[in-house]
């Protein structure tokens, strides 16, 4: 029998990528070359001519990742082309539309700027498979072993990468203007968070060319200051703006560091999540006819509450892992239109995206508002959630919960108590040395309980 995906040993690629702290490994310069001569070598044998697109954020160590990669890639005979400081999603929409065998970009997403990344995409613009990851992986190892003493070329790239081919840029706005009725968003007041991330200058532009009103706060990114009190890890400070300016707004935006995700604020201040998107999204698509099989894909962290309020509508929640691949792999199986994640990864699958896009969930979110005529606050006024806590507890080692006798008590007694009425999920972050632990119950002191005991057992067991 053929190995799970999940159960191949992955030293490398995370939930979404590869991610670590820039200059470390494995984003150290040699570590990064050997992974574009990897990811070059293995392109070209299964295309000629093989070009790829390349995208990047606006941390300080983007630029040098960026080049090394493509000195990879160039000495591995696969070309490149450079869209410059552009989304993951602008990226993948590229990739897929332009003829790019693959698409490559440098971000560590809502990662602080000292990290960063290197997400990869499939020629059909969608992020690849585990298994392919894990296939990666062992040519990267191989490359690592053979480049130990090469010595590579060292003219500059840069040049060839920033400002990148602003035309690329540009086709991707085009192609976010026409995915929505833009004339009926003209109504509409704006406040949008732009993280001093790769959306600092694409959103304002593309809010300009659709005519929207609309106010960009954090564009200003100096290479250290992503995601610093900003964007989609803090949705409340877009809230707190728009209740001190009282009716001067309709909607507030956050994006994260990459714009692959998109959290929202009412006319009330109240910050309107994930869950919330899928389920005023899931009422329109049902309304137009669009949702299909009557189904949304989210995730183990989405609330119950969310579930209770696609039921009473006729609609059937599924539930996937934890990451927008992996709704996105649920959704083609299932043939689901709508699915998404509670931290603002939207995939809308009644068009031609194939990524979650903070920029396309916006401007979906603000069609709805201008078609129902209803104000945010009122299309999410009746998704009364569970009370739900998510406690992070930093870890040496990823240890099977299995394998924590302490912890897997602890957790085997919170599901016991709260018997059906409430979750437990415990999971390791894809991204950073964290296990995340969730509990969602009735009552605020029954949820507090378990997220302590279990948290305090995670703790004591392999905490730092």
């Amino acid at each position: 029998m053929a190995t799970p995906p999940q159960a191949l040993k992955r030293q490398l690629f995370g939930t979404d990528g590869i991610r670590g702290v820039a200059g470390e490994y494995p984003l150290d310069r040699a570590t990064v070359y050997a992974i574009g001569r990897a990811c070059g070598a293995r392109l070209v044998r299964r295309v000629p001519n093989a070009k790829v697109v390349l995208g990047l954020d606006t941390r300080e160590s983007s630029g040098w990742i960026a080049e090394a990669l493509a000195r990879g890639l160039r000495d591995a005979a696969c070309g490149f082309a450079s869209a410059g400081v552009l989304t993951t999603p602008g990226v993948a929409f590229l990739t897929r539309t332009h003829g790019f065998a693959a698409g490559v970009v440098i971000s560590a997403s809502h990662n602080p700027w000292q990290d960063n990344g290197i997400k990869l995409f499939g020629s059909n613009g969608m992020k690849l498979a585990d298994e392919i990851e894990h296939e990666i992986e062992a040519e990267i190892f191989e490359h690592i072993d053979q480049l130990v003493s090469h010595q590579h070329d060292t003219s500059n790239l840069m040049a060839d990468i920033l400002p990148g081919d602003p035309q690329l840029r540009t086709d991707y706005e085009a192609w976010l203007a026409a995915s929505v009725d833009t004339a009926s968003l003209a109504p509409l007041r704006i406040l949008i968070d732009c993280a001093n991330g790769a959306a600092s200058a694409i959103a304002p532009e593309l809010f300009t060319r659709i005519g929207l009103n609309a106010e960009a706060l954090h564009i200003a990114p100096t290479g250290r200051n992503i995601n610093e009190s900003c964007g989609a890890l803090h949705p409340s400070r877009v809230a707190a703006e728009i209740t001190a300016r009282s009716g001067r707004f309709d909607v507030g935006i956050t994006l994260d560091g990459d714009a692959d995700r998109a959290l929202f604020s009412d006319c009330q201040g109240n910050v309107v999540n994930g869950d919330a998107v899928l389920l005023l999204a899931a009422r329109d698509m049902q309304s137009r006819g669009v949702l299909v099989n009557q189904t949304v894909v989210a995730t183990t962290m989405s609330n119950m509450g969310l579930e209770k309020a696609l039921r009473a509508s006729g609609i059937t929640m599924l539930r996937a892992d934890v990451g927008d691949k992996y709704v996105l792999e649920q959704m083609l199986k299932t043939g689901a239109t709508l699915g998404g994640e509670q931290s603002g990864h939207i995939l809308f699958m009644d068009g031609d995206s194939t990524t979650g896009d903070g920029l396309l969930t916006a401007l979906r979110v603000l069609e709805v508002v201008a078609r129902s005529g209803k104000t945010l606050h009122e299309l999410t006024a009746d998704l009364k959630v569970f009370p739900q806590v998510i406690r992070n507890v930093k870890v040496r080692e990823k240890v099977p919960m299995h394998e924590l006798p302490t912890v897997f008590a602890a957790i085997q007694d919170a599901e016991r108590e709260l018997d059906g009425n409430g979750r437990v999920v415990v999971r390791y972050s894809g991204t950073e040395k964290l296990a995340r632990v969730m509990i969602e119950a009735e009552s605020e002191a029954l949820m507090q309980k378990h997220v302590n005991a279990v948290a305090s057992a995670l703790q004591a067991a392999i905490g730092l």
